[in-house]
């Protein structure tokens, strides 16, 4: 070998060592094969430098973007990643204002809005144990959205401490990156969201996923989704815990089927005196974020109540078609003075989606829930080979709290009438131009049923005048990593 091939051997091989500082894989191997080609270097010359660097990355690492900045160990056990969300919203709607006194707060205004805007970073330790810490800072102060530890013995087993969403039905433990439409249904309201406690979870084969919790419960204001995330248990009076199990299967993955989605699903959670002296409403709003059309009030029940909470859910899809559906009821019981006392919420709705563009729904579906759909081709600006993904859908959903009267002080907390029976119907459309941004469009129509003229806490509603409908218009612009 004379000097200029020794020399050429050493500056490529220093140059690409130090390539593999920065894990450029595919591009370290591209120089050396177009190096062995043009026979600057021999094939075994070339495999000895692929080593070095292969040895050097091995020992470093890597640090790399897909959906998400990850950095990985080199022994491949460890890793850490830096996830972030933001979803920007305008939202309109057809309702009527309050004329008398200037406020539309108790019916529903136009408004731009920053819906959710997370920072986190989540990741493994030597594979046994997973973690996660997010904040949202989408509101008037940011405050911490997850933060959780779990220790993973297996795929079998895993064992979850801290803040986070237990898996109670479909829609609720779908993250908000991924679900249909702009907003989730009433019966994904009715869940569990995020709160403080412990899961043992896990797949004992694949197709089957289980989950089995305890967590506080009801603290805060409200016995819906997410109204607990932040508080912690503060009454020795009634300080039992919300127990709870979940339990999805995927017939199609079970029989080895890549191309079709047969999910089945149902949850079940109970919490004995649910009140505990703290609990104010369980009010709804309708699928626009818009008007709230019905709340309870604390006084309806006694100090001694309990809670139970059951869904059931299923998703059908082959190749670029899929319908979902999700039912959710809370039972709340009276055990105190009058046994009697027992009332029902239900709320069901079901979901028809199209991808226009041929992408399979199969392949965004993971360990029992729908997850994140890349196009075929990304949308890459003007210019652009590629147009995206495009999907349609069409949902149709259903409130029914009629065991509650909604013209009584006793019920509402005030004589203003609102709505125990309400239907919704939403066509939207969606546009995913790359794996970690996309834009959607809903209409909303809502019926109420009967007139009404809004209800919110603190808020006069004379003059309101009486409406039976809500139609609104919801645009989000979203990107994730």
């Amino acid at each position: 070998m004379n000097f200029n091939k020794k020399l050429a051997v050493a500056v490529s091989g220093a140059v690409l060592l130090m390539a593999g500082q920065f894990a450029l894989a595919d591009s370290t191997t591209d120089i050396v094969d177009a190096l062995v080609a043009k026979g600057v270097l021999t094939e075994e010359e070339g495999k000895l430098i692929s080593k070095g660097h292969d040895s050097k990355k091995k020992a470093d690492g890597t640090v790399g973007f897909k959906n998400g900045f990850k950095i990985n160990s080199g022994d491949g056990k460890s890793n850490f990643a830096v996830s972030g969300r933001i979803q920007a919203d305008y939202r309109y709607f057809d309702t009527p204002e309050n004329s008398s006194n200037g406020s539309t707060a108790s019916t529903a205004a136009d408004t731009f809005a920053v819906r959710r805007a997370y920072i986190g970073a989540k990741g493994t330790f030597r594979n046994f144990i997973n973690y996660e810490a997010t904040v949202d800072g989408a509101g008037s102060s940011a405050y911490l959205k997850y933060f959780w530890l779990e220790t993973a013995f297996s795929d079998l087993v895993k064992v979850r401490f801290g803040q986070f969403k237990p898996m109670f039905g479909l829609e609720q433990n779908t993250s908000s990156r991924f679900i249909d439409m702009t907003e989730r249904d009433w019966a994904a309201s009715m869940a569990i969201g995020v709160t403080k406690g412990v899961m043992v979870h896990g797949s004992p084969r694949a197709g089957v996923n289980y989950a089995l919790y305890a967590n506080n419960g009801s603290q805060a204001t409200s016995y819906l989704a997410d109204a607990s995330q932040q508080s912690e248990e503060t009454l020795n009076s009634g300080d039992g815990k919300q127990l709870g199990a979940n339990l999805r299967v995927n017939i199609a993955e079970i029989v080895g089927n890549k191309e079709a989605i047969m999910h089945l699903g149902g949850s079940v959670a109970t919490e004995n005196d649910a009140s505990r002296g703290a609990i104010s409403s369980a009010a709804f709003r309708t699928n626009a974020r818009g008007t709230t059309f019905f709340t309870t009030q604390a006084s309806l029940f006694p100090q001694s109540m309990d809670l139970t909470k059951t869904g059931l859910e299923g998703i059908g899809a082959f190749g670029p078609m899929k319908l979902q559906a999700e039912y959710a009821k809370m039972s709340f019981k009276d055990t105190g003075l009058d046994a009697s006392n027992h009332k029902d919420i239900n709320a069901w709705y079901v979901n028809a989606s199209y991808m226009l563009t041929g992408e399979t729904y199969a392949s965004s579906y993971k360990n029992g829930v729908m997850e994140r759909m890349s196009p075929k081709a990304d949308y890459l600006g003007l210019g652009s080979a590629g147009w995206g993904a495009w999907e349609i859908g069409v949902r149709y959903s259903r409130f029914d709290a009629r065991d509650f009267d909604t013209n009584t002080t006793a019920v509402n907390g005030s004589t203003t009438l609102s709505s125990n029976d309400v239907n919704s119907y939403t066509a939207g459309i969606k546009w995913i131009t790359d794996p970690n941004t996309r834009f959607m469009l809903n209409y909303v129509y809502t019926d109420f049923n009967k007139d009404i003229s809004g209800i919110s806490s603190g808020v006069t509603t004379s003059g309101v005048p009486l409406h039976n409908h809500e139609k609104a218009v919801n645009v989000r612009a979203q990107f994730d990593f």
